[in-house]
């Protein structure tokens, strides 16, 4: 059930229902010329209808997207949106606080920017320390195990891909819509030697936003790692999630 299609009588009735929160969270930023900018966005609203479905609507209680996220690599890409992680980490915070006065006692945050990491870890703890809702981190859980079976192309590095055959492979299963295939690359960028030892914006090495081979991705990947990242997330939240 949609927490904003609901009227005051019936939110009233939250705390006897036994509801899992499900908060999508994305961000606004640049994806190369064949994926828009609400990419993030767009897949944390799709997995988050996916999870739900799962659960079966009587368990589940969605709520609006964040739109925006944490976005420090791509900041300085017209059309890219910033948040700090103080401001994104204390929004997460008071919307739990917000559910746990309505009787909700279980949130998961459906993020699909990795981005949003270290607020999503910060708000989780802040309400740890003064409140009783219980909060689940999700970043694409189990799509670890699917991706080296069905993925062709190497990684660009070690720790980030984006816009490549993973995350475009992700929109033409869940977002197809929204993809323009025929202006996707493969691009692996020179990376600055002390990359991995101090902070470096990703505007500094490439003009495109794409890490990684965009020409390869299909839908037969996207559905293959989204289906277990569907099934990890409800594995996660126990049996009585899952219809």
């Amino acid at each position: 059930m949609k927490l904003i299609e609901m009227n005051q009588a019936a939110a009233r009735g939250l705390k006897d229902q036994n509801l899992t929160a499900l908060l999508p969270l994305g961000a606004v930023e640049v994806h190369g010329d064949h994926l828009p900018i609400g990419t993030d966005l767009f897949l944390a609203q799709a997995l988050t209808d996916k999870l739900e479905e799962k659960m079966g609507k009587e368990n589940a209680l969605v709520l609006p997207a964040l739109p925006y996220g944490q976005v420090w690599s791509l900041r300085e890409a017209p059309g890219s949106v910033n948040i700090s992680n103080e401001i994104l980490s204390g929004m997460i915070a008071q919307i739990g606080k917000s559910l746990e006065k309505a009787g909700i006692r279980r949130m998961a945050i459906v993020n699909t920017h990795v981005g949003n990491g270290d607020a999503m870890k910060m708000a989780s703890r802040m309400l740890y320390d003064t409140s009783d809702i219980k909060v689940y981190l999700f970043t694409y859980p189990g799509a670890e195990e699917v991706i080296p079976k069905v993925c062709e192309s190497p990684m660009p590095h070690k720790g980030y891909f984006h816009a490549c055959e993973i995350e475009t492979s992700y929109m033409l299963y869940l977002c197809p819509e929204w993809v323009d295939q025929s202006k996707a690359i493969c691009q692996y960028p020179d990376f600055p030697e002390d990359f991995d030892y101090t902070p470096t914006p990703w505007t500094d090495f490439m003009a495109t936003a794409v890490l990684g081979d965009a020409v390869s991705a299909t839908k037969e990947k996207g559905e293959a790692i989204i289906e277990r990242v569907v099934e990890r997330m409800c594995e996660i939240l126990g049996k009585e999630a899952i219809r």
